[in-house]
């Protein structure tokens, strides 16, 4: 498969609150393990009036980890405590993380949810 052909097909769309956010999953082995879980839908804790965060069963595969700052709409999995976490608002910090891809907009929502239950889908 081309890096082109799975970029296309490593798109999702996030639903919460009855509102729907479209995102790009970067390639890399993390990514596509979610990917391939996919539907899902999971409650996310609001932590830190930054970040929404789901502690998941399962780990994802580690490949490259970034420790750099964040861009607000970052998808990451933070590994050490198996996080699936949406970044929506940025303190400067920087921290180690698997990056998994960016939502397009719109991530601005969730600081208003608090704690809420998402959907996450394949395809837009």
């Amino acid at each position: 498969m081309t890096g082109t052909l799975y970029a296309q097909e490593m798109k999702i769309t996030i639903t919460a609150n009855g509102k729907t956010l479209n995102a790009t999953l970067e390639d890399n082995p993390a990514s596509r393990e979610l990917f391939s879980r996919l539907p899902m839908t999971i409650t996310m804790q609001d932590l830190y009036s930054r970040e929404m965060c789901y502690f998941m069963k399962d780990s994802l595969p580690t490949g490259k980890l970034v420790s750099d700052n964040y861009r607000v709409g970052d998808l990451i999995y933070w590994p050490p405590q198996k996080c699936l976490v949406i970044l929506y608002r940025q303190n400067g910090e920087k921290f180690t993380r698997q990056y998994l891809g960016h939502i397009d907009s719109g991530v601005e929502m969730f600081e208003t949810t608090g704690d809420t239950e998402i959907t996450i889908k394949a395809g837009l």
